[in-house]
């Protein structure tokens, strides 16, 4: 049976190549399912195709002398291909002195790649390796390894040090500060590491992440050396700081970023006065402190206060005591305009990356060393960080800038 086809001249200097299959071949063919049958096809075409190429390049059929011959066959070697039709065997020629060359294998790169970066992105979006393993297996005719998984992930660590060691060119007047804690395998032993994530609002009112970390535990030190390293990427002009009420946390960051203001989570403020509040008075005590929270100025919200801690002293004196001594650092956001304050009065916004990075480290449970979980974390924050870049403003800053340059007179 004659099959002709066209090839690309750049390829081969030929108007078309003669494809011959046996009878033989073909009746086997019918012996195979669909799938099987389309690959022994593709993979009988492409090796004339590989064969013919070598012949264009040499000057000469097999043993044929001839005086334009360039160089000799020095016989083959096996590539193998997974192809959408199942995974096909190829014999590439092989000559003696100058190497055999071919543009047959660069689409295919460029799918291969295409399947990797997929596979990357499945775990990345929190698919674990064992299901990558079936979803290939079912893509392609092919299953991954775990561990060839987790070596094509290696592929991320390129962009995520980009990503996180870029210049930080521009001031940020709110900056959100947090950590989580994941399992890490530490020679030959699961060890509890501290991940330390910076979230910003740039001039132009979007989000950013600023930076991360993986570290032994979240203290002052480690938080001291995470904010110098910032600043050292060029992060400037940080008017207020969000975060929770950790102790090392809010002093590295009031020695890092000297004259800004602490805004203590009001989410996580609200938690411990509960804590501290017997059970049958905590719905109560709830729902005043967030009228307390929401009040349209500080005059108002102060006089709130009071009325809790007039009504609540007797019965639950020690949270009446934690709120005299937080309120303002809780209400610190007050001196913003009414704008900023929703979404500035708590951590919410770094709360949903850690829940992000949750979602996407319980999969995986235990990561197998602290490479693998910056690669895997710093993946998500980018992705996040790429579309924020794109997304609407978080603010319009316009009538910040103008309320600085009011109070700075």
């Amino acid at each position: 049976m004659l099959i002709t086809t066209k090839t690309k001249p750049e390829v081969i200097d030929m108007a078309q190549i003669n494809f011959t299959l046996e009878y033989d071949f073909l009746v086997g063919l019918f012996k195979d399912s669909k799938e099987e049958a389309f690959a022994k096809i593709m993979e009988e075409i492409l090796n004339q195709t590989l064969l013919a190429e070598s012949r264009q390049q040499l000057g000469a059929e097999r043993y044929e002398r001839s005086d334009g011959r360039s160089d000799y066959r020095n016989g083959t070697r096996i590539r193998s291909l997974t192809t959408r039709i199942g995974k096909i065997q190829l014999e590439v020629p092989r000559h003696r002195d100058l190497p055999f060359k071919t543009v047959l294998f660069d689409q295919y790169k460029r799918n291969e790649q295409g399947l990797i970066l997929s596979m990357m992105e499945m775990v990345v979006q929190g698919v674990s390796t064992r299901n990558v393993q079936k979803i290939t297996q079912q893509l392609c005719g092919e299953s991954f390894s775990k561990s060839a998984v987790s070596e094509m992930c290696r592929e991320l660590d390129g962009p995520v040090k980009k990503f996180r060691d870029r210049p930080l060119g521009t001031s940020c007047p709110f900056v959100m500060a947090d950590a989580i804690y994941i399992k890490v395998r530490e020679e030959q032993r699961i060890v509890s590491k501290a991940v330390l994530i910076a979230v910003g609002i740039n001039p132009g009112g979007r989000k950013e992440v600023l930076g991360f970390d993986v570290c032994g535990a979240e203290t002052e030190g480690t938080w001291r050396d995470f904010f110098t390293g910032l600043k050292d990427r060029g992060l400037s002009g940080v008017d207020m700081v969000v975060s929770d009420a950790h102790k090392g946390l809010r002093k590295a960051a009031g020695e890092s970023f000297e004259g800004s203001t602490w805004q203590r989570c009001q989410v996580h403020f609200l938690r411990s006065l509960m804590d501290a509040t017997p059970k049958k008075y905590q719905q109560g005590l709830s729902s005043e402190l967030r009228e307390m929270f929401t009040a349209p100025s500080i005059k108002m919200a102060r006089g709130k206060r009071d009325s809790i801690i007039a009504d609540y002293a007797d019965v639950a004196g020690k949270a009446v005591e934690l709120l005299s001594e937080g309120f303002e650092d809780a209400m610190a956001v007050m001196n913003l305009p009414s704008k900023y304050r929703v979404s500035l009065r708590t951590g919410n916004i770094i709360e949903r990356e850690n829940r992000e990075i949750r979602r996407r480290e319980k999969v995986i449970g235990i990561f197998p060393n602290r490479e693998s979980a910056l690669r895997l974390i710093g993946a998500v924050l980018l992705d996040d960080h790429n579309d924020w870049s794109s997304s609407q403003k978080l603010f319009d800053m316009t009538e910040y800038y103008e309320m600085k340059k009011l109070t700075a007179r």
